[in-house]
Parts: structure tokens; sequence; C-alpha cells
């Protein structure tokens, strides 16, 4: 499948991190007392920035994590275009109320779009976004908007993926010849074929051992081999995967994601 994409879309990892975060509350193991960089994990996110038509630098977010002050300080991210939700839980979404510094920056609502379901979810969650009344310190201004199909974003043909996180549907994102693909335990047939011609591919694996809700890296490791990408990043990692010393040896081109891996799709 050929989705347009623009010229250079980069991606970054702002959050590769399970919803607990690494290190984890209250844990002394080696991961969560380690150095290694890449084994501090900030909540799941990603942000993507390209030329958008008329040559502006635009910025979306895949997900507002619990994290995404943080992340947004950490990334110098200066300005949000839009946003795109795979799925309403937690780690997820609460960090929407971050948003409303781009709203009174640039003066506008964000939009976002994700499945109808969870764009009902937020709208439940954060009901007082959406209640008319006292303003406050203020509140995000945002615009949803429901997909399924694939739909037009600044110059981006962006398709959205079924998957299942245990029983729930959530949605991974493909841009042109890149997919990101978290939360997830079950790929259908029909979406494996969406993620056919993928070339980079961001893909959950929570852990080493099976999960009823999460890839496992076993599990990602065969999804990975069966979408064939040439270079796949795992994400959303718990803290018993120690970035430096895998307990399993990845195939050439598969690797584990980190806080801040930035890379290019053309």
């Amino acid at each position: 499948m050929k989705l347009e994409a623009p010229a250079v879309l980069e991606v970054t990892v702002i959050g590769s991190g399970t919803s607990s975060g690494v290190p984890q509350i209250g844990c002394d193991c080696a991961v969560c007392t380690s150095t290694d960089p890449r084994n501090r994990r900030l909540r799941p996110s990603l942000r993507l920035t390209f030329a958008a038509p008329g040559g502006q630098q635009a910025v979306i977010l895949v997900d507002t994590s619990t994290d995404l002050r943080q992340q947004a300080l950490r990334h110098g991210i200066h300005r949000l275009d839009a946003i795109l939700f795979t799925h309403a839980h937690a780690d997820h979404v609460f960090g929407l109320d971050d948003v409303r510094s781009y709203n009174f920056r640039q003066g506008a609502a964000i939009p976002c779009f994700g499945s109808e379901e969870t764009l009902g979810r937020i709208r439940r969650t954060f009901a007082y976004i959406f209640e008319a009344g006292q303003e406050g310190g203020g509140k995000p201004s945002l615009d949803l908007f429901a997909v399924r199909e694939p739909f037009d974003l600044l110059g981006l043909r962006v398709l959205p993926i079924p998957v299942f996180h245990g029983s729930l549907e959530v949605f991974g994102y493909r841009i042109g010849t890149f997919a990101y693909v978290t939360d997830c335990s079950r790929i259908p047939d029909s979406s494996f074929g969406l993620l056919r011609g993928v070339e980079t591919l961001i893909l959950d694996a929570l852990r080493y051992r099976p999960h009823p809700t999460h890839f496992s890296v076993e599990e990602a490791l065969e999804a990975a081999e069966r979408i064939g990408a040439k270079r796949t990043f795992l994400t959303h990692i718990n803290h018993e995967i120690d970035h430096g010393n895998p307990q399993v040896p990845l195939p050439p081109g598969v690797e584990f994601g980190y806080d801040g891996l930035r890379f290019e799709v053309s």
C-alpha cells in the first residue's frame, strides 16, 4: 500500500515506557537503578515533525502522555498542530490539560483525531474541558474528529490501523512507509494487510513474559517478521527489559526504542 507522505517526516520517541514509567515507584531493581539513560522511560508518546503545505514546520503528537509537560520541555516542543489518539487509557491521555499552553501560545483550538469510542472516553474523563462554565486558570481548547478511514491532515495521508489491546480496539497509525503500533496484543489479518509495505515500524513489546493485553518481546518479533519492515523499534517497555543487556537476541533490523530516539522517514 503506497500512501502519501512528506518529503521528510522526522519521528521522535518522546516516551518509550509502560504505564508506570521506568524507574517504577518503589523499585530498586537493576533497570530502575541503572545509569543507562535508555533505561529511563517516560510514558508512551511520539512527536512527528514535517514541512506542511506552505513550508511551515508542523508538529503532531501521538497521544498526550501523563508526562507531556516534561516531554515538551525536554524536547523543545514549542508548537502543536494536531494530536492523534491511539486510545484513552491514562498513560496515553492524562497529559491532555497541558495542551492549553499551546492554545494560549497559538490562539487556536487543537484538532484531535481518534476512534469514536476513544474520543467519547476523553469527553467523559475530561468533562470540564467540554462543559460551558468558569474558565478559571484556563482549560484546553480542542476540536475532536472521529476517524476510521484514511484522512488528510496538514498535507499528510494518515491511515488508522485497528488492533487489539486485550479486548479493546485501539488504533495504530500509518503515514507513508512509517507505522506506529503500541498497546497491542493482537493484530487482525486485515490490519496486517494495512501494514504491508511499511519500512519503519515502532511496535509494542512490554516484557519477555506473556501479558494479556500487550505483546511480549517474542510475540512482537513474530509480528515484526510478518510485517517485514526494514527497521523495527520496540516500545512501551517495562522495567524488566535492560536496554543494554537483552535476554534474547534481537534479529537484524530490530532494536529496543528509547526516549529521545529520533530518525527520519522519506
